[in-house]
């Protein structure tokens, strides 16, 4: 039971250890029995993870009614929702390495038999799993829950909206007075944002690939739910070191399968692909772009979730939430049931006493009568995208695009120039030098794509960039070109007045100038600095990888 912590708690060459171990308060009994750390990512400074440390009691709780040995340490987190649009932006992909890699130093270096890790914004979910992989020690993950919607005049609000009103404001729709009004009730309280972004894309995936507890990912996060959710952890834990069931052990091809499935059917983030690369190059797990593709061709696009749809996570809980959305799939033969989860039981059986999705409502739709009839995530190739290009494409934005490039080689200048009238209707916006490198950090493109719509071209216009998008973002958009513009990708060559084509049937995206002319212009092209020197963004940008490899430091 006390695999690795009985070397600092019981071994008497280790007297200092011990010491330690009395002076934070342990007793005999603790000391002999197993130490879980728990990971929190929870911090003031952001509603998604406000309320996480607080469930970290619940769960140390819940540790020790189950004679384990509670510990909880903290990690970083970035918010996406409030360092959009700003060069704090450029932190939140490298939060990711640094989650993981804090995770495990302390579980590793403190010689835990087992982690809880407790999660909320989006680079959270897989930062921990990443670690959990990498420790491959008994593990869970508990996701903090989405929050309430807001409300004003009688329709719900969510982050979103508050991007999309400030499109509205510079566009004249609406005045300040509304719009500061929006912002005011847009969120309520504690939770990760409540559509289909990232956050609940990934802690739905999670959930699918066995890592949580059944329905973890849609319990809202201001509830008595939620408390009683995560007071089941103690008793799992206990088990999964009795059994000896390692996160290696439960992960599979199979499993991100099932992942994709599932981020497929609900309107998934694009930033799924990113992560769930990354969490295969750490279980060694065979899986690239062109299975995302294979899985979009072979999966129907259910959810009426925003961002593309009406509702969200809250109402999706009411209706079964994420575990009766599994059970759906599963009985229409779309995910595998027979992978092992960290109860020690199948998807299946995990799943016996969950209730059938309810037929009478428009949230979910049946697999007989979906919103489309394939994925809405689009592996694009071609001559501006040589390793592939990611796109959103739920059907409403059609399904291709030709116009003229309208470049911007930053996102400051980009919204700038929607601001001011600069993009017109059937333009191509090409926002560049945003990538992993360039960015550095690969920054999020919601405030562009949100002023988009709120300046009524949400429809006229598609944008693609070398960057990536939050979760949050609609509209005829494809990201992560690669190779991106710092390294020299097609993409750095664009100029004004290009010929655009983008095709999310054939899964192409090409540049309509004349080879010639490329090569003119390559050979004029110079690579710009890095724009840091030093510290966490210049390590970063000096050891990042493609995205098309989802981004991962460690290759």
């Amino acid at each position: 039971m006390k695999k690795y912590s009985h070397i600092v708690s019981n071994n008497p060459s280790q007297p200092a250890a011990k010491a330690m171990l009395h002076a934070i308060g342990l007793s005999d009994k603790e000391l002999n029995q197993p130490f879980i750390g728990i990971g929190s990512t929870g911090y003031e400074g952001n509603p998604c993870n406000m309320h996480l440390n607080d469930l970290s009691l619940h769960i140390k709780k819940s540790l020790n009614r189950n004679k384990l040995t509670g510990l909880i340490f903290n990690t970083i987190g970035v918010s996406d929702g409030i360092s959009m649009g700003t060069d704090g932006m450029r932190y939140s992909l490298p939060s990711r390495e640094i989650i993981a890699d804090s995770m495990e130093t302390v579980v590793g270096g403190m010689s835990y038999d087992g982690l809880v890790t407790v999660v909320g914004c989006d680079k959270n979910m897989p930062g921990a799993l990443i670690a959990m992989l990498r420790l491959n020690r008994p593990s869970l993950l508990s996701y903090g829950g989405t929050i309430a919607s807001g409300k004003h005049n009688n329709k719900k609000l969510d982050i979103v909206s508050a991007f999309e009103a400030w499109g509205e404001k510079v566009s004249g729709k609406i005045n300040e007075k509304e719009f500061q009004c929006i912002i005011k009730k847009a969120c309520p309280g504690a939770g990760a944002c409540g559509g289909m972004y990232t956050a609940n894309t990934m802690a739905s995936a999670i959930e699918v690939m066995g890592f949580s507890l059944p329905n973890n990912s849609s319990t809202p996060a201001v509830s008595n739910e939620k408390i009683n959710d995560v007071k089941r952890i103690g008793k799992a834990i206990k088990n999964l070191i009795r059994l000896d069931l390692k996160p290696m052990d439960i992960i599979s091809k199979k499993s991100f399968e099932n992942a994709m499935v599932l981020i497929t059917a609900l309107g998934g983030s694009t930033n799924a692909v990113l992560h769930l690369l990354a969490i295969a190059h750490t279980a060694k797990i065979d899986f690239s772009l062109d299975d995302f593709q294979r899985i979009s061709d072979n999966t129907p696009y259910l959810a009426n979730l925003k961002p593309s749809g009406k509702y969200l996570m809250e109402d999706l809980h009411k209706i079964g939430g994420t575990s009766s959305v599994i059970k759906y799939l599963i009985e229409k033969g779309l995910i595998d049931g027979n992978c092992i989860t960290i109860t020690g039981k199948t998807l299946n059986e995990n799943l016996d006493n969950t209730s059938l999705l309810n037929t009478n409502q428009d949230i979910i739709r049946p697999v007989s009568n979906p919103l489309k009839r394939t994925g809405h995530i689009r592996i694009l190739k071609g001559n501006l995208a040589m390793e592939g290009a990611v796109a959103k494409i739920t059907g409403k934005e059609g399904l291709t695009f030709r116009g003229e490039a309208k470049v911007f080689n930053s996102e400051n200048e980009a919204n700038n120039g929607i601001k001011n009238g600069l993009v017109t209707k059937g333009n191509v916006i090409v926002i560049r030098y945003v990538g992993p490198k360039g960015g550095p950090g690969m920054p999020e493109m919601l405030k562009p794509t949100a002023a988009i719509v709120g300046v009524g071209l949400g429809k006229d216009v598609a944008l693609i960039t070398d960057g990536r998008f939050s979760g949050g973002t609609h509209g005829f958009v494809v990201g992560h070109i690669s190779p991106e513009a710092q390294v020299g990708g097609l993409i750095a060559l664009v100029e004004d007045g290009d010929f655009i084509s983008i095709d999310a049937d054939k899964n192409t995206i090409s540049l309509e100038v004349d080879t010639q002319i490329l090569e003119s212009r390559k050979l004029n092209w110079k690579q710009p600095e890095l724009k840091v020197q030093k510290g966490i963004l210049y390590k970063y940008s000096k050891s990042v990888t493609s995205a098309s490899l989802g981004c991962i430091t460690d290759i």
